[in-house]
């Protein structure tokens, strides 16, 4: 059961994707798809392949038509959802893709009728999965399908703007599936730019391709320094982004601000994790700023829910409904980040006009998949009665773990739903005073540790 997470399944190629596993995810998936055709791609990795056939089996078995689009980005397997394709329309698209984990890893990204498949339904199918018995072997029925150039076709037709920008740009797809839409689509708007580690690469032989990590940037950022004006940087399935220039790299939620300039009052979705200050900076210009759950199925849920313009998790998922279809796309991103500079907008002054405060990155506290959640509990009682020098609360929210409002900034303590982990953050207008929260926060953590 541990394959199957909140967001996605995902887990250990052959010890635990394997035939067995892999036919009976397709088979149930199949029981649950309301129409004949499936969308399925996949990433670079070297058994990508391999699980395409097993799920396909599965598919199959259970009365379905497979569409297969091969190697492309995560972004372009949801664009299919909202194609046709010689009169047909998907009901349902799967991603083979183990998105920034390890080499060894894969998993499926589902979307259902235009929605994310995740949580509950997950879990349940993974139930359905336990007991089942391994479905019979039918006939083979797959259609290929080209959405890469449909896909390629469709931005370059929407930026024609930026034909020939003068902008020095240069990029790391990381051996990502990113080089395989990049290449094209800057060649066709005859952009200045030049790519690292385009070639997909399932070992990722060059770095981790996790731009969030600032250690596997470094490459990036030394090109950018001696080539380029503004650098970008992709995940393994090109569904994050992130974005550097010569003084800053702009978390999601900064860039979120960026994007939100040129809509006229928007409704912006951010989670948990995001600074205060584009909550903020938002209802000051007169945008609806809406805080909920990590997770890029729950922001594209909630995004749908509130028909909401944009989105955007820290992590650099970002989510335009403006203009686009409301699911994360990092190539589609690196277009409208292009678009703002090409209309004359400089991002460092932009964000230098920002207050100015000092968050933390992500910090993990490790625990156990069992416990992280009874943590949660406890914390939040302890948050009840907290310490006499813990300092002064303001409110908290507990849209998603706890982020707890101080006089001068928050912390957020956050169960992951895909690690056995603990997610912490913290951010104050003072250095000092958002030390002092991490260290009050990790106490609280380690006296609900001892209390289990």
């Amino acid at each position: 059961m541990s394959i199957y997470r909140e967001y996605d399944i995902r887990g250990i190629y052959e010890k635990e994707l394997n035939e067995q596993s892999v036919v009976r995810i397709g088979k149930a998936l199949a029981d649950k798809i309301d129409g004949e055709y499936v969308a399925v791609g996949y990433d670079a990795r070297s058994h990508s392949p391999i699980l395409f056939e097993y799920l396909t089996k599965g598919l199959n078995a259970g009365g379905k038509t497979v569409l297969d689009m091969g190697l492309v980005p995560t972004p372009v397997n949801y664009f299919t959802n909202y194609q046709e394709w010689d009169g047909i329309t998907p009901a349902a698209s799967v991603m083979i893709t183990g998105s920034h984990n390890p080499s060894e890893y894969n998993g499926f990204k589902i979307t259902m009728d235009k929605a994310p498949f995740f949580g509950e339904d997950i879990y349940a199918l993974g139930r359905e999965c336990a007991t089942m018995e391994m479905p019979e072997a039918v006939e083979r029925k797959v259609i290929k399908i080209d959405a890469l150039t449909r896909y390629i076709d469709f931005l370059v037709n929407e930026f024609q703007h930026l034909k020939g920008m003068d902008t020095r740009i240069v990029y790391d797809c990381g051996n990502g599936v990113a080089g395989v839409v990049t290449e094209d689509i800057f060649k066709a708007l005859e952009f200045k730019a030049k790519g690292l580690y385009v070639e997909p690469d399932g070992t990722f032989p060059n770095h981790h391709p996790d731009p969030s990590v600032e250690h596997n940037l470094e490459d990036v950022k030394r090109l950018l320094e001696k080539e380029g004006d503004i650098a970008f940087a992709y995940d393994g399935d090109a569904d994050r982004i992130a974005v550097l220039t010569h003084k800053n790299n702009i978390k999601g939620d900064m860039m979120a601000l960026l994007f939100a300039m040129k809509m006229e009052n928007p409704t912006v979705v951010g989670e948990v994790k995001c600074s205060q200050v584009m909550y903020d900076e938002l209802e000051r210009r007169g945008a609806k700023a809406i805080m909920y759950k990590t997770g890029h199925s729950n922001l594209k849920v909630k995004m749908k829910e509130l028909n909401a313009d944009l989105a955007c998790e820290v992590s650099g998922h970002v989510f335009f409904k403006n203009r686009y279809f409301g699911y994360d796309d990092a190539i589609y991103a690196t277009l409208r980040m292009l678009e703002l500079v090409h209309e004359g907008v400089d991002l460092d002054a932009e964000l230098a006009k920002l207050p100015k405060v000092f968050s933390t990155e992500e910090i993990k506290v490790e625990t156990t998949e069992e416990e992280k959640f009874q943590l949660m509990d406890k914390i939040k009682e302890l948050l009840q009665n907290p310490p006499a020098d813990f300092p002064k609360i303001k409110d908290i929210i507990d849209v998603d773990g706890v982020r707890i409002n101080f006089e001068n900034g928050w912390g957020l303590v956050r169960a992951s739903n895909t690690t056995p982990v603990l997610v912490t953050r913290f951010e104050s207008v003072d250095a000092d005073e958002a030390k002092r929260y991490e260290e009050k926060i990790n106490e609280l953590i380690a006296k609900a540790k001892e209390s289990l």
